[in-house]
């Protein structure tokens, strides 16, 4: 199961089928995210598309076009996008046009598409199931950051998210020929209600999942609140680190708005498929990624010094056929030093290390006055950040809430008088109503049955010399008991009249709330290590903190109500639920 393979794909069938000849490929805004996610504009130029067009845009409304030319059209099968379909096909820019929905389009649409197209430019009308984006092999996410709601009583989907969501997962199901058993989060009724809704999705269109025999096939389904430490947390390899201090937005990061940085180097792509030295370093420690930019560094000026003297004819034509490398290989190098760089500077100005140090020993040891005696430590170093600052206190309500003697208003009082917004400090009520102890299925601070660290050493980079410990996310464990049979059916029961009892090889996980980075190296590792498995991962988004304190804070949205339970946390302390 890859699911960068699979939309790599269908590409290649879009822009193959059609008939030979220089193409346009007509997208959507979601569409144009699935393509870009594997295939670079220069790849897709390369399979005779010359331009690409985004049917929603005004630009493209007021365009005229070139009749010669066929049109690959790519969206997802949303009214918005049959309406404009619609428009087009009425007067049509191109001589033909081969449509391609990225998920079950209804008939009645079809329909109303052959009667707008009135002279007959519409060649083929296809479903290839792409409605997903591809981050790496084992991962996808639907790209939904906001995806839950509240009423007066509990934490709800918001209903378009579930909707897309659906449609998503069965788009990855098809995508991938699987037809799974569905278990889900027994605690959870979001999961409950995902997992009927693409059971009776998976029933109403059998005829798409009448695959065979292939081995079972298992889609389970977990809630981001079981594991609400793992996107809290500082991370220490490439991919992670990038996310969580500058954030990764469909392979690109956004560099224009650190000091002093190239005009050319506004924005990288950070993509494993068209970037061998990322691709190798994905998931290495911040140490070992030192050492390899050092590498990278040598390679470069070794090919750099090759090319110093060029004397003779036969000396241009080897620097000229060896150019384009040459000069990939400079981007390459000047791309891969600035993240690094910058991630560097980071750790260093915030003192990360420091802070990542006492995370790690809130989230894997049961010590409070140990742990409360840490964080005043750092709540009182100015040169930490406020939102680090923050977070630390997030750690320290999650594990010690039940605690009778638990300072979480001395702490909070701390955080008043460092001048820490008030946004960050209602944060830690949010979280506490979203993930604490009531929400919470899964045992997570339960030291003695999981040994959830260990030690080791980030060696290689100069300054980074300490000892931490890796943390292992909830899912670890999940899976770690799904491999050996453990996995209970009261607390992951089976949606249907299915039996649990057989152990799948290919399993789907998805994560309503998001997923993480270090999540996707869990699972990476996993593969490796149970070579017999193949564990893909999926979420409604791809969190970093940020983005996940964000999707807390929106799920409570306009209901004050749900957060009161906790004031008592809080006395004396100048909190305001408006």
């Amino acid at each position: 199961m890859n699911v960068i393979a699979a939309i790599k794909a269908y590409v290649v069938k879009m822009t193959s089928d059609s008939e030979p000849g220089m193409k346009v490929l007509l997208m959507d805004k979601e569409t144009t995210s699935v393509v870009s996610m594997v295939y670079g504009q220069s790849e897709i130029q390369q399979k005779e598309v010359f331009l690409l067009e985004r049917i929603d845009s005004p630009n493209y409304a007021n365009s005229s076009g070139l009749r010669y030319l066929k049109c690959l059209v790519f969206l997802r099968p949303t009214q918005q996008n049959i309406e404009l379909l619609c428009t087009e096909l009425r007067n049509p820019k191109y001589g033909a046009y081969y449509i391609y929905f990225s998920n079950i389009v209804a008939k009645a649409d079809i329909k109303i598409l052959a009667e707008n197209d009135e002279q007959e430019v519409v060649k083929e009308v296809q479903e290839l199931y792409m409605d997903y984006l591809a981050v790496n092999p084992h991962l996808f996410s639907m790209g939904i950051p906001m995806c839950l709601s509240s009423t007066a009583s509990e934490i709800t989907w918001n209903h378009s998210a579930l909707q897309r969501t659906i449609q998503g997962l069965i788009s990855v199901l098809l995508s991938l020929k699987k037809s799974p058993i569905i278990r889900y989060q027994s605690n959870s009724k979001l999961a409950r209600d995902l997992g009927n809704r693409i059971d009776e999705t998976m029933n109403k269109e059998s005829s798409l999942f009448a695959f065979g025999p292939s081995g079972q096939s298992l889609l389970l389904i977990l809630d981001r609140r079981d594991d609400p430490i793992t996107p809290l947390l500082n991370q220490w390899t490439y991919q992670a680190m990038v996310h969580e201090l500058l954030t990764i937005n469909n392979n690109r990061v956004n560099l224009s708005g650190i000091p002093g940085i190239s005009k050319d180097l506004p924005e990288v792509v950070l993509s494993a498929e068209q970037d061998a030295f990322y691709a190798k370093n994905i998931f290495m420690n911040y140490g070992e990624i030192g050492q390899n930019i050092k590498q990278l560094m040598d390679q470069f000026q070794a090919k750099a010094k090759s090319h110093q003297k060029i004397e003779s004819i036969a000396d241009m034509k080897n620097f000229v056929d060896s150019y384009p490398q040459f000069k990939k290989l400079s981007g390459n190098v000047t791309k891969h030093v600035t993240v690094v760089g910058e991630l560097s500077s980071m750790v260093n100005k915030h003192h990360l290390l420091d802070v990542s140090e006492v995370e790690q020993e809130i989230s894997s040891q049961n010590d409070h006055s140990a742990h409360l005696a840490s964080i005043k430590k750092l709540l009182h170093n100015d040169k930490i950040r406020h939102t680090d600052a923050a977070k630390l206190v997030m750690l320290y309500a999650l594990r010690y809430q039940n605690q009778s003697n638990n300072e979480l208003s001395s702490l909070i009082d701390l955080l008043y008088k460092r001048g820490v917004s008030d946004k960050l400090i209602k944060y830690i009520i949010y979280l506490l109503e979203y993930a604490g102890s009531h929400a919470r299925q899964s045992n997570l601070f339960n030291v003695e049955n999981a040994v959830k660290i260990t030690k080791r050493f980030f060696k290689g980079l100069s300054g980074v010399d300490n000892v931490y410990t890796q943390h292992k996310p909830l899912l670890h464990d999940t899976l770690e008991d799904l491999i050996k049979g453990r996995l209970k059916d009261n607390l992951y029961p089976v949606v249907g009249n299915h039996s649990s009892g057989l152990r799948s090889q290919d399993v789907i996980v998805f994560i309503i709330g998001g997923a993480t980075y270090e999540e996707s190296l869990a699972v990476h590792t996993f593969n490796k290590n149970y070579p017999n498995f193949n564990i893909l991962l999926g979420a409604t988004n791809i969190h970093n903190s940020t983005s996940f304190l964000e999707e807390v804070e929106n799920a409570f949205r306009g209901v004050d109500m749900l957060i009161r339970r906790h004031t008592r946390h809080i006395r004396n302390v100048k909190f305001d639920t408006k």
